[in-house]
């Protein structure tokens, strides 16, 4: 019993040397009830991510096991290395970019979408080692960055309503609302209550209980096929290194390699921010303890999250839920990601999940995607027109791309056109040439 007690003992005083809890104010105890909090709010991704890439043709089941792995290797790299609470995971949005435009639309092989993603997340890279990623970020005004995560947010909850059927395709106006008769109608909405009603009342899990419900009720009625709940996780090779980094560097991807890296640099820069603001890590500038390695890891895991067969990867925003529980180190990472690993024994029923029980979770996403509106000047067209058109522009032109290039021309034309041309900041001069340049050289 005393040599039980001792190792209990020794590991707890490795823990607390390797992530200094006592110098955080913290326990193991709370950092492994943060971890576990925090797991719970972001596993959606490993239903949500495979149902999206598996529209790109890639294989559900092998796409569910780089999911885990990244996110158990990223969230851990982030708490060993950077020693913060922040997990990370294939972010949402970008996936739906990869797999209903550059895929989808476009005719890209999702080989080459991926390569796309890889330069994407190399670039991001290259900004981090020079620095030039908070520059960028310092230099973008406050309403372009928020069009382009309220766009994001519209083009996610568009997606959602359409697994849903709740939106449907119609010739004469564009769109119409769908069949409410239906059971997948019926039971995405329902999803999607579910997730805003617990949401509202702080249940941290709300995104994974609805997927649970939703597919429980769809197996009831005999639309779900039970497949087994435990196996061992499936093969990965059939997306393991199959990402095509020659065929990407093709001049018409340009525009797609840079919104890939452009978006995940907001993202996930954003959410570093915020994550460490709200556990007090933060200073009045933003700057974070372990910045420089926080920024390392979440740019080395896009890359290699791209060559195992999954989209850009970020720090995720539900990072917080973990943080509001008293999560202050790298520990509560690290149990993230020991708990993704465990996940992907769960395979069989996570391929029982249908389109329509993880609709509402993409609707919901895009509901706090789209809360930072509130953050526009709308008093001054000249910052409210180009978040404007920036926003509606990704779910109008069905590409992240465009609205992004169409909201930094649109910030230019108008400060030149009220005289405010001092306040185009050179980072946004850069970026709408190159669009610029892409759209008279690459689209004409």
């Amino acid at each position: 019993m005393s040599t039980l007690n001792s190792g209990s003992a020794n590991s707890q005083g490795l823990l607390q040397r390797v992530f200094k809890l006592e110098e955080h104010g913290t326990t193991v105890r709370t950092e492994m009830i943060a971890g576990l909090t925090t797991f719970l709010t972001m596993v959606y991704i490993v239903f949500v991510n495979p149902q999206i890439l598996s529209v790109a043709g890639m294989d559900i089941k092998a796409v569910f096991v780089t999911t885990c792995l990244i996110a158990a290797l990223g969230s851990i790299m982030m708490g060993i290395v950077a020693n913060l609470p922040v997990a990370v995971a294939p972010a949402m949005g970008l996936n739906a970019f990869f797999a209903f435009v550059v895929v989808g639309a476009m005719g890209v092989s999702w080989q080459v979408a991926m390569g796309a993603i890889f330069w994407g997340a190399v670039g991001l890279l290259i900004l981090t080692i020079f620095r030039i990623r908070y520059w960028m970020i310092a230099n973008i005004p406050v309403g372009l960055r928020v069009g382009i995560t309220s766009g994001i947010g519209l083009f996610i909850a568009m997606m959602g309503l359409k697994n849903a059927g709740i939106i449907v395709p119609n010739p004469d106006t564009i769109v119409s609302i769908g069949n409410f008769t239906t059971h997948n109608v019926l039971l995405g909405a329902l999803g999607f209550f579910i997730i805003a009603i617990l949401a509202a009342r702080n249940f941290h899990a709300a995104v994974l209980l609805s997927i649970v419900i939703t597919t429980g009720i769809g197996f009831m009625l005999g639309y779900v096929e039970y497949q087994g709940i435990f196996d061992l996780p499936p093969s990965v090779m059939s997306v393991v290194g199959h990402v095509d980094v020659k065929g990407a560097l093709d001049i018409a991807l340009v525009g797609i390699i840079f919104s890939f890296m452009l978006v995940n640099l907001f993202d996930s820069s954003g959410t570093l921010i915020g994550v460490t603001d709200k556990a007090g890590l933060a200073d009045s500038n933003g700057k974070f303890p372990q910045m420089k390695q926080a920024l390392y890891v979440d740019s080395i895991s896009s890359v290699a999250g791209s060559y195992i067969g999954t989209s850009s990867v970020t720090a995720f925003v539900e990072s917080s839920s973990g943080v509001s529980v008293g999560g202050r180190t790298g520990l509560t990472a690290v149990v993230v990601g020991i708990l993704f690993l465990l996940v992907m024994f769960i395979s069989p029923l996570a391929s029982m999940v249908p389109a329509y029980a993880t609709a509402g979770a993409l609707v919901y996403v895009g509901v706090l995607m789209t809360s930072s509106l509130t953050r526009v000047k709308w008093d001054d067209l000249t910052e409210s027109v180009p978040a404007f058109i920036t926003a509606v522009m990704m779910p109008f032109s069905f590409s992240i791309t465009e609205g992004i290039a169409l909201g930094f021309m649109a910030y230019c034309v108008m400060k030149l056109g009220t005289g405010k041309w001092r306040e185009i900041g050179p980072c946004v001069i850069v970026v709408t040439l190159l669009f610029v340049l892409k759209m008279v050289f690459v689209d004409a």
